[in-house]
């Protein structure tokens, strides 16, 4: 019974470094299509969103047969039912891709990108994503521990966006809108950074079976307003 169990958690380790690896794939297309405007990237992107919600059901359906078939109980049980609540935040990352996507044309048109923080923001956001999914794989405290810290990073890129977004935005009312779409655009990646963050906190908690809760306060006014 105990080999069969191994076995299906190492299923179950394979099927969230692919679903890990679909995320990394939507954040990247979502910025290159911001970036380029290529038809591809928003194809890519809407696909792998598309394969992670089909992910998120596969690795769903496994964690429940682990549960019946194999009760089990004590860490094996912790490390599933992370499992579970991983799953939950990988598809809200690529749901927040996809939103970059419907975005980016508007913002495209009016040349904005390339002056701010927006690309390092997304190269941050899919390092906190990579090596958070290491993180459970591994069972590795310190690589956890590390992704949460790094959520100050994304979260300085973000002021450091917004400040320059409010500079241009009084310099350049004309192109306000896509400036403010920008803004949004920033805010979506802060957020896929949380969800990454909050993988590394359920991978904490498989290990020690203990919660470490992010001191910040992540229900700001963008959420409040209805931001996913």
């Amino acid at each position: 019974m105990r080999n069969k169990f191994d076995r299906q958690l190492s299923l179950l380790n394979t099927e969230l470094v692919t679903m890990g690896a679909l995320c990394e794939e939507a954040i990247t297309n979502a910025v290159a299509y911001l970036t380029d405007n290529e038809e591809s990237s928003k194809i890519l992107c809407l696909d792998a969103d598309r394969q992670i919600d089909e992910k998120e059901r596969d690795i769903e359906t496994l964690c429940l047969k682990l549960i019946l078939q194999q009760q089990p109980v004590a860490k094996d049980l912790r490390i599933v039912s992370a499992a579970l609540k991983m799953i939950s935040d990988m598809e809200r990352i690529g749901d927040q891709a996809s939103d970059i996507v419907e975005i980016a044309p508007y913002v495209a048109k009016k040349g904005t990108l390339s002056e701010t923080h927006i690309r390092e923001m997304a190269e941050a956001t899919i390092k906190m994503v990579s090596e958070s999914v290491e993180s459970f794989v591994q069972m590795n405290l310190d690589i956890a521990y590390l992704v949460m810290d790094y959520d100050n990073v994304v979260d300085d890129l973000f002021d450091k966006v917004k400040r320059e977004l409010i500079k241009s935005i009084a310099e350049r009312q004309d192109d306000a809108e896509a400036l403010m779409d920008l803004l949004m655009i920033a805010k979506y990646l802060e957020r896929i950074g949380d969800h990454a963050e909050n993988i590394a906190e359920w991978v904490i908690y498989s290990i020690t079976g203990e919660h470490r809760k992010s001191s910040k306060n992540k229900e700001d006014d963008f959420s409040r307003g209805g931001m996913k």
